[in-house]
């Protein structure tokens, strides 16, 4: 076995604690659910003797080197892995060839993981190809990044994409509870007061990995591993914060009015304090993409493009990278002008909903595309707008039972204003009175 490449070589370093606690079946993993289940492609991959090729596509320490070092422990195949930010297309064409050897002579397989392959460039990938076309190694792609936008196609279609997902509070848990019990862990040598481990899954991140190397750290301190022992050994403050309790709910309160009062400073320190407490960094995603269009809108639309692409972004890359894109939206969002005309409309329309007033359908404006709904004079009389000037054109829209109901009062604020101008326009234009001169297009 070349030392180079494969896991398996001799190290006289004793191996860090992630290292040891690493899954050797697949009933061992903990997350993942959706890629572990029976019929699952990984489940087929591990029952068959075919090599086949596969991307692994999640956050850091979901389980990618994990999951591949899985496959071939199970399958007995030689585990050979390249790193792509130091190997080469001499690495990759040597590890090709070690493996075609090794098939040819005792016919053994080679599970070929290559950890970060978003950073090889194309020619790079390429000398993966004759590889992963001829099936002479199984190929296992580990990356963070949207493989469909950092991968040659020519290999992404010869190979099957899984996409991970960040481990929960509880799969965390479990990883560290296992850890501290099991022989190959701390063997149930250390005391990890609940209140530490709690502390050790809000730092995690969701990240198995990071969660390890913070109880290794712990553990090297002191056998009685306190909250007080984590912070020292990780660095960290522990925030006085219960993601289960009044904390969790009074902060992101605070948060979310201290956008909405225009105050980046104050804004920017309720998100540290949540970053820090270890809050699931999608969960704060999810709520600026909500306050882009509930107490931003229209006022300037552009926030909400910024706000789903911190969404992402933080799904792609994770902490603590994705603690700048967060930052990035939010400041965006505490300076925005602020108009809550968007949610009060929504607001409204399902109001009038919910009371009943919904009324049929203007014949004309019904679906005339199918085999006899002409013959239900569906579409007739329909008026298309592009064929009129400023493309507009009187007709009615909504039910008669809310054809003068007002939902949409857009504010004067920010960009809503000429937005306000341009929808009086029109509104008045549709109920039936004059156009101005120079009408919306």
């Amino acid at each position: 076995m070349d030392s180079l490449f494969d896991s398996a070589a001799e190290d006289a370093t004793p191996q860090p604690l992630a290292v040891r606690m690493r899954p050797r079946t697949l009933d061992e993993v903990i997350g993942q659910r959706h890629l572990l289940g029976p019929g699952t492609p990984l489940r087929r991959l591990v029952e068959s003797e075919a090599p086949m090729s596969l991307f692994l596509w999640g956050p850091p320490g979901t389980g990618k080197t994990t999951l591949a070092y899985v496959v071939s422990n199970v399958t007995q195949r030689r585990f050979v892995e390249i790193s792509a930010v130091s190997a080469g297309v001499k690495d990759v064409r040597a590890a090709i060839d070690n493996a075609r050897r090794e098939l040819g002579m005792t016919g053994r397989q080679t599970v070929l993981f290559v950890d970060e392959v978003h950073r090889f460039n194309k020619a790079q990938q390429d000398a993966l190809l004759p590889a992963v076309e001829n099936r002479w190694v199984t190929f296992i792609g580990a990356t963070t990044e949207n493989p469909y936008f950092s991968v040659i196609s020519p290999l992404l279609s010869r190979s099957l994409l899984l996409t991970l997902e960040s481990l929960s509070d509880d799969d965390i848990r479990a990883v560290l509870e296992r850890a501290v019990a099991e022989p190959r862990g701390l063997g149930g040598s250390h005391r990890l007061a609940p209140e530490a481990l709690e502390h050790l899954v809000r730092l995690a991140g969701g990240d198995a990995r990071r969660s390890l190397t913070y109880l290794e750290a712990a553990a090297l301190l002191a056998e009685d591993i306190t909250v007080e022992v984590v912070e020292k050994a990780v660095d960290k403050a522990a925030v006085r914060y219960d993601r289960q309790g009044d904390q969790h709910y009074d902060v992101i309160s605070a948060f979310i009015k201290s956008m909405r009062g225009s105050d980046a400073d104050a804004a920017l320190h309720y998100l540290a304090r949540m970053i820090e407490a270890g809050e699931d960094p999608r969960f704060i995603a999810r709520r600026i993409v909500i306050f882009a269009s509930e107490d931003v809108g229209m006022a300037d639309p552009t926030c909400l493009q910024t706000a789903v692409a911190t969404a992402q972004a933080v799904q792609l890359i994770g902490l603590p990278e994705g603690q700048i894109n967060l930052a990035h939206a939010v400041i965006h969002c505490a300076l925005a002008p602020k108009s809550n005309a968007v949610v009060k409309a929504i607001g409204a329309a399902i109001g009038d909903v919910r009371k009943g007033l919904i009324g049929q359908v203007p014949g004309h404006l019904r679906d005339a595309h199918y085999g006899g709904a002409a013959k239900l004079g569906h579409g007739d009389g329909y008026k298309y707008p592009h064929d009129f000037d400023h493309g507009l054109v009187r007709q009615d829209y909504a039910p008669e039972q809310v054809r003068e109901r007002r939902y949409y009062e857009p504010t004067r604020h920010g960009a809503e204003a000429p937005v306000a101008e341009r929808w009086a326009k029109i509104r008045e234009f549709l109920r039936g009175g004059p156009l101005a001169p120079r009408g919306p297009h």
